[in-house]
């Protein structure tokens, strides 16, 4: 596992695109930041293991598909931040993200990235179209969207569909500023798969203490 470092934070007043995009093959070490995920305590939903859900890692565009924390200056252009990074890449993190949320409930038999045997009850295949920052004005506004589809293993038919919104501003583009609203994102996000997938496996979220 990685070691997580909280070195000073540096100030991003301009974002040039040759210094950020040139991170991307190396360089300094960068700080490293994960989200968190809603809770590891044990959720109990009223009723008995029932099936076993497989999460798989999410699809993303190449820009997406990175370690990097990506910031937009404006809808045309992509940066990353030139002091930070994630533990993993995008769509491994949200996948982290929800399996050790989905892998809380009783509901389920198992919650991983691979069945137990040789299929699992359910897979839950998603894409992330966002996973970064905005710049508005002085501050910026975090993104995150998901489109997901939950599918019955046993007849490959699409149960459930979703399309989940989440965004939380920051103060100023500095990374001190920038983690703590992606991480308020990311937590929003997860609430809303989760209430969605265990509504699609027949679990109703309201019973889940």
């Amino acid at each position: 596992m990685r070691r997580l470092t909280i070195l000073a934070l540096t100030a991003l007043t301009t974002l040039p695109g040759c210094a950020a995009l040139s991170a991307l093959s190396g360089g300094k070490n960068l700080d490293v930041y994960e989200l968190r995920p809603l809770s590891d305590a044990p959720r109990k939903c009223g009723r008995g293991r029932l099936s076993e859900l497989v999460v798989e890692e999410p699809k993303a565009r190449g820009t997406l598909n990175t370690e990097r924390i990506m910031i937009r200056p404006n809808a045309l252009q992509t940066q990353y931040l030139p002091d930070a990074q994630w533990g993993d890449t995008a769509p491994i993190t949200l996948q982290n993200l929800l399996v050790r949320g989905l892998g809380a409930y009783d509901a389920f038999t198992h919650v991983g990235r691979a069945p137990l045997g040789t299929a699992g009850d359910y897979a839950l295949i998603s894409e992330i179209e966002d996973f970064n920052a905005e710049v508005a004005g002085k501050g910026a506004v975090v993104k995150l969207s998901v489109d997901a589809q939950l599918v019955r293993e046993m007849d490959a038919r699409v149960v459930a569909r979703g399309n989940f919104r989440a965004t939380s501003t920051a103060a100023s583009t500095r990374t001190a500023d920038l983690i703590p609203a992606f991480d308020a994102a990311g937590r929003q996000l997860q609430v809303q798969m989760t209430d969605w997938a265990l509504r699609g496996t027949g679990v109703n979220p309201a019973s889940c203490r």
